[in-house]
């Protein structure tokens, strides 16, 4: 039997050196088994053997023979091969046992030996303690740093420096800015950043077009009454100043005014405007839609191809966290997919305006007026809101007053730098919007303080980290978006992973994990972890992991890069298919110290997102786990089989995938176990298979408001392809109208319906591409060519 001796990445080639063991030993390899014999009998053989080659070498007439290297080495038999012999690993002793022959002596000459050896090591142990004397006395008072922790010490010490009294103190530090101008926000985060320790901050803008509310507000006016209406419901001639709802508008919206009637369309779906098609002349007519089920500007394109010119958006109550009482409360959206919308040129929409309806949302009150829709009885369960069958609809006025504005936005960048791989990338992101309350802003601040004190320690990342604070971000993600496209090419190649922390705290009553299928798992035990010690007390709930698409500024690096991405948030709400897309919705912010008091909850998250940064940046392996990928693909395409006919290629095709994918991570073809037996090179490439691995599910066209990104899913009770599941509906409005479903600015170059028969060919090609990939990444571990 022959083995491979691999050479380590600093000892030289890769070439192997064969050793054989003799026709009579008994260290045998059973090929039909995983692993070898009883070690302790596969020993006592080598060292028999060599014992006796030896004997055998003294009685040819050499007295004393120069002992060979390689006999005199015993070989540790921790063997490990795969069945398939793809991965081999060959474990030596530390320790170098020698084993010589010995002749005898005389008696007299061993108490000669003995009484040598008494008085050496007397001499040995007074020449030591005499060093360790004149070390102690002249030794300096300063205490040397101690040497960095590794693995679970360093982490425990990385968390143990983060603490809700810290990030306290940052947020009232972060807060006592005079001015509330994003300039002056993130000016102040440089200079926080760079004294917090990072020798390396950058600070960008970027001249971008805003949509910002008018100096008067949008109204709503009925027609018969001729009563004027606030989008919050109170009447235009009874608000104070203090009422005014600038606050309540459709960035990007078209601007103006329009006459129509009003239509209850639900939820917006194809059957909602099916109905309302059958019976109705929808042509410049205005909608009443909740938002929910579908999102947002999937549901405006569907409105626009219909011939509606505008669209009132408000929330259910019955949708809404019982923590949040919506009757009254205005908020914002944003038209916006992503970046600086100036570009629509020679076009007759407005410029800057992403859309040809006239959006405006409204407060849950005054929907029910215009809807007249009953209200509930008394002790009766939530009724939702809808017009009564055969009743008059109003006719109304609608004014948007949206206003357009160029204004510069401002990027923070912060770098700490890795040593093995300078070269790959993790990002963390936060935003410092003056609206947001700055919550976000003091967990980075912590975090980085948290990093750059471990760095004084001696510590140093192996990959570097990239710390970005994102400017206009609730407008679009537009400081993340012109960023990224600026660095697109070196982040296709550089990044490893984006941790957001877009809106960190946004509620108290749910702990959610976000994240793309190759972190969840990672996602999964890191949340696991804190759940054990409940803020609260009491029980816990388990690990609440997901891979939907959420609005935020992580939106640009996981939908257009395929950038693995992970979030941890505590949300107020209920869950579910429909009330998943208020985080489109963007509330006035309730500053941090009111939402939570004694930051237990920003302690929380900013100690996750620490954990994840540090397994990210210093695992020589990634954290990745390509089988989750497979087992997505193929839940979804189950879920997908009971409606739509999927071919017996894509099923093989996944079934193939997964096979490969699970080969892949085992223990036996992956060196998570100890990646310094293989060559530095190997498990380079095999992070970048691992970090490329989602690429592989980026399509060239998609839906408005869906992501490119076909890992991601919309929200449901099971994991379906977005792709496949709004494309059923949008050839069903197809078939009404004889119209395409207008794409998103993005997909510009999208033409004909969005068939089923397309979405199902694109996620072949993709399930098809990522397992050439994993073939790929398992041939990294063939450590020599064949037959060579």
């Amino acid at each position: 039997m022959a083995y491979r001796k691999v050479c380590d990445a600093q000892g030289g080639s890769m070439a192997g050196e064969v050793l054989h063991c003799s026709e009579g030993s008994d260290l045998d390899w059973d090929p039909d088994k995983e692993e070898l014999q009883e070690p302790g009998l596969s020993m006592d053989c080598i060292q028999t053997q060599h014992v006796d080659r030896q004997r055998s070498a003294g009685s040819d007439g050499d007295p004393d023979p120069d002992p060979d290297p390689e006999l005199m080495e015993p070989i540790q038999p921790s063997v490990s091969v795969s069945p398939h012999g793809r991965f081999e690993r060959l474990q030596e002793d530390p320790n170098y046992i020698s084993h010589f022959s010995r002749t005898p002596s005389h008696k007299g000459q061993r108490q000669i030996h003995c009484f040598s050896l008494r008085h050496f090591l007397v001499g040995l142990g007074l020449f030591l303690l005499g060093i360790l004397i004149g070390w102690f006395t002249h030794s300096p008072a300063v205490k040397p740093p101690d040497r960095p922790s590794e693995s679970s010490d360093l982490l425990e010490e990385l968390l143990r420096r983060i603490t809700a009294d810290k990030i306290n103190a940052l947020q009232k530090s972060f807060s006592s800015v005079s001015d509330d101008s994003e300039e002056s926000r993130a000016r102040y985060l440089y200079q926080q950043w760079v004294g917090l320790g990072l020798s390396d901050v950058r600070l960008s803008n970027h001249t971008v077009l805003l949509s910002l509310p008018g100096s008067t507000p949008s109204t709503i006016t009925d027609r018969s009454s001729h009563q004027c209406f606030l989008p919050n419901g109170v009447q235009c001639d009874q608000r104070g100043q203090n009422m005014l709802p600038k606050f309540s508008y459709a960035a990007y919206s078209a601007a103006g005014s329009l006459q129509g009637e009003v239509v209850d369309v639900q939820y917006g779906g194809v059957d909602d405007l099916k109905r309302a098609r059958e019976s109705l002349n929808l042509n410049n007519q205005i909608a009443v839609v909740k938002l929910g089920q579908t999102p947002l500007l999937y549901k405006l394109a569907l409105l626009s191809q219909l011939g509606f010119g505008g669209a009132l958006l408000y929330i259910d109550p019955c949708d809404a966290p019982l923590s949040r009482h919506t009757r009254h409360q205005t908020f914002r959206v944003t038209l916006n997919p992503g970046g600086n919308p100036d570009f629509v040129e020679g076009s007759g929409e407005d410029r800057g305006s992403l859309t040809s309806l006239l959006v405006q949302p409204i407060s849950a009150f005054l929907a029910k007026t215009l809807l007249s829709s009953p209200s509930p009885g008394q002790g009766d369960a939530c009724t939702p809101l809808a017009m009564p069958p055969n009743s008059e609809r109003k006719k109304i006025t609608l004014t948007v007053r949206n206003q357009l504005s160029y204004k510069k936005i401002y990027n923070v960048l912060g770098y700490l730098k890795g040593r093995r791989n300078p070269d790959r990338y993790v990002l963390v992101g936060s935003r410092h919007d003056s609206d947001q309350g700055g919550g976000a802003s003091a967990i980075m601040n912590q975090l980085i303080a948290a990093l750059t004190e471990q760095t004084k320690q001696g510590w140093v990342p192996d990959r570097t980290t990239v710390f970005c604070s994102w400017g206009g971000s609730a407008l679009g993600g537009i400081g993340s978006y012109e960023w990224g496209k600026e660095n697109s090419v070196v982040l296709a190649s550089s990044a490893v992973a984006y941790v957001s922390l877009n809106s960190p705290v946004r509620g108290t009553d749910t702990l959610t994990a976000t994240a793309s299928p190759t972190l969840l798992q990672l996602s999964t035990d890191i949340q696991r972890r804190q759940l054990l010690s409940c803020i609260r007390g009491g029980s816990c709930p388990g690990p609440n992991v997901s891979s939907l698409q959420l609005p935020g500024d992580g939106n640009f690096f996981a939908n257009q890069l395929a950038v693995p991405t992970m979030e941890f948030a505590f949300e107020q709400t209920k869950g579910g298919e429909v009330s998943s897309f208020l985080s489109e919705v963007q509330f006035t912010a309730e500053l941090p110290e009111t939402l939570d008091p004694l930051f237990k909850f920003h302690e929380t998250i900013a100690k996750m997102t620490a954990e994840a940064v540090l397994r990210l940046v210093n695992d020589p392996v990634l954290p990745f786990y390509p089988l989750d990928i497979a087992l997505d693909v193929q839940n979804k395409l189950k879920a997908n089989t009971e409606k739509t006919t999927v071919s017996q290629a894509l099923l093989s095709s996944a079934s193939s995938l997964r096979e490969h994918a699970a080969f892949l991570q085992s223990e036996t073809m992956r060196p998570a176990n100890d990646p310094k037996e293989r060559d530095p090179s190997h498990v380079r490439m095999l992070n970048d298979v691992l970090r490329d691995l989602e690429k592989s599910f980026i399509i060239p066209q998609t839906l408005p408001g869906v992501y490119s990104n076909l890992l991601y899913s919309l929200p449901g009770k099971t994991p379906q392809f977005s792709i496949l599941k709004l494309s059923q509906e949008a050839a069903k409005l197809y078939n009404i109208t004889n119209k395409v479903v207008k794409p998103s600015p993005a997909e510009k170059g999208m033409t004909g319906p969005p068939t089923v028969t397309r979405s199902l060919s694109l996620i072949l090609r993709a399930v098809q591409a990522a397992e050439r990939l994993v073939c790929f990444g398992l041939d990294l571990f063939e450590n020599y060519p064949n037959g060579k």
